[in-house]
């Protein structure tokens, strides 16, 4: 497995690498790996040839507020669990390698990157779409995976990657989660004992929307209505949205259908956590 930390070495690693035919795979992280990540790296061993995984804490994606200096870094071990799973490149780039200067060119997906997440975080989703188009650049690969548990990036790069006629086919692979249903996340790390007793509400209130679905109810309305009294009734976990709304525009929707994309952020203790399910036909 080899370590990149240069854009020109990881560059001709890949160009190197493309043009005898092989098809390349990009699992962009922020380190901090764990089994959702690894679920990542396994799909991209089975659909190519040659799979880079980036680990690179990205500055421009966290408001000044937020947890940018205290995000987990575990380099070492990421390294570890990649080079288990047969990785072939890492591209782990300084912030100096990846903005020389003051950035001043961004990409910014217009009307999706304020809604849902982006309305509580402003200018979190253009530092993502900027930093995964230069990344795209950079690597060129043929085939990107994303987690679906970040569904409004996911939406996000994939209509990127279509406006931009980036050569890449953009995947999304199902959330991973722990025994008791909450979605895996680096962030999860920060929650105490307690915390992380709360923070299962997410997915519990997820479910019940889903068993209600299941049961015929189709008004958005009292779906998310229910979900909201689950966490009105709950102490300790503050709802930032529940909403079920279309996965490719983001627009709330008035009536539940197959497809719909249910999401749901949340701070537990002073984490903030995300969360969502599609219904099912």
């Amino acid at each position: 497995m080899k370590v990149c930390n240069t854009i020109a070495e990881m560059r001709a690693l890949s160009r190197a690498e493309r043009s005898v035919g092989k098809r390349l795979g990009l699992v962009p992280t922020m380190g901090a790996l764990h089994e959702g990540h690894l679920s990542l790296v396994r799909a991209a061993k089975a659909q190519t040839n040659v799979v880079a995984a980036s680990i690179f804490v990205n500055p421009t994606q966290f408001a000044p507020n937020e947890d940018f200096d205290k995000y987990p870094r575990t380099f070492e071990r990421d390294c570890q669990s990649l080079e288990n799973e047969d990785v072939d490149v890492i591209f782990a780039p300084s912030v100096e390698e990846m903005y020389p200067e003051k950035l001043i060119t961004y990409v910014t997906v217009e009307g999706l990157s304020d809604k849902l997440c982006g309305r509580s975080r402003p200018g979190h989703f253009r530092g993502v779409t900027t930093v995964v188009a230069k990344l795209f650049h950079i690597i060129e690969p043929d085939v990107a995976f994303f987690g679906q548990k970040d569904a409004v990036q996911l939406t996000l790069i994939r209509r990127m990657a279509q406006d931009l006629n980036f050569p890449v086919k953009v995947v999304g692979c199902p959330i991973v989660r722990e025994p008791d249903g909450l979605a895996m996340s680096s962030r999860n790390a920060y929650l105490d004992t307690e915390q992380r007793g709360r923070a299962v509400l997410l997915y519990r209130s997820l479910m019940r929307v889903k068993e209600m679905y299941e049961d015929g109810e189709r008004s958005s309305a009292r779906l998310v209505s229910t979900a909201k009294e689950i966490f009105s009734a709950k102490p300790g976990v503050v709802l930032d949205y529940f909403e079920i709304v279309d996965p490719e525009t983001l627009d709330p929707v008035a009536q539940a259908m197959p497809g719909c994309l249910v999401a749901v952020a949340a701070i537990v203790g002073t984490t903030r956590l995300i969360d969502n399910l599609l219904l099912p036909p």
